[in-house]
């Protein structure tokens, strides 16, 4: 069994990606929602969650555990694996180093929640993966909570968005990483701001690739899903058609079920 969690919705965009991959797969989804957002959180707090998070999922059934949110990885993958170290576990990091091998510019952006934006982790990662590429960060303060209340296309939102991106793209960026899970489900508009200017660079096909190399006998199952949330389940499981994720529901044997962890 493959266990994915997120503190919402955001990793359901990694989620899909992984049900495309393995299609026989037996998978979990756990959201946090009882405590999101991680974006704003300090790293303890959030390393805290991903540790109780991670043991609920291991008492499930689970052998390969998916960290679906870049806050998450970027403040405690490294303790998680210390604590489960006979895991098979799958952080998501920003496509830093994809988006720095296919720009031409040689200006890349990364959009990131406020947490991940300041993290040493991207930090590192913008050094070792970079190169000569420069890269400037943006930090989204309440984009992730606008995927979770289902605000995807307002218009104050499309001006915001319009705000973040027109600097990057006045200043040469051709690759706009997405640092966030969540930010998958607002293509819809950055696309039409980016138009040919730039492109986004989203990992969730990467990161279910990896998967399949990890998975072995776990990726061969009766293609079950189990959605858990520590609060308000019924909202994980009327997000799927707003998301665009129905078909993902008809993967699910029964509906979302509320968890204490």
């Amino acid at each position: 069994m493959i266990g994915v969690f997120d503190s919402g919705l955001g990793g359901l965009s990694v989620l899909a990606a992984i049900a495309r991959a393995l299609p026989r797969a037996d998978l979990v989804y756990l959201a946090d929602t009882a405590h999101l957002p991680y974006g704003d959180k300090d790293d303890a707090y959030i390393r805290s969650r991903v540790l109780r998070i991670g043991s609920h999922l291991v008492d499930q059934g689970c052998r390969v555990i998916v960290v679906a949110c870049n806050t998450a990885t970027a403040a405690a993958v490294a303790a998680f694996r210390e604590t489960f170290p006979g895991l098979a576990v799958v952080g998501v990091e920003p496509g830093v180093k994809p988006a720095a091998a296919l720009s031409r510019s040689g200006r890349i952006a990364v959009l990131a929640t406020e947490s991940t934006a300041r993290s040493e982790r991207l930090a590192d990662l913008i050094r070792r993966h970079a190169g000569s590429v420069q890269v400037r960060v943006e930090a989204c303060p309440g984009w992730a909570t606008r995927v979770e209340t289902l605000r995807l296309d307002e218009p104050d939102f499309v001006e915001e968005a319009r705000q973040h991106l027109a600097p990057l793209l006045a200043a040469g960026v051709d690759q706009i990483v997405l640092g966030c899970t969540h930010y998958a489900f607002l293509c819809p508009v950055l696309e039409t701001i980016v138009a040919n200017k730039a492109t986004l660079v989203d990992v969730a096909d990467a990161v279910a690739r990896q998967c399949v190399r990890l998975a072995g006998t776990d990726a061969h199952g009766q293609g079950r899903l189990i959605l858990l949330a520590t609060a308000q389940p019924e909202r994980l499981q009327a997000a799927l058609p707003a998301l665009g994720l129905n078909w993902l529901s008809r993967r699910s044997s029964s509906a979302a079920r509320l968890v204490v962890a």
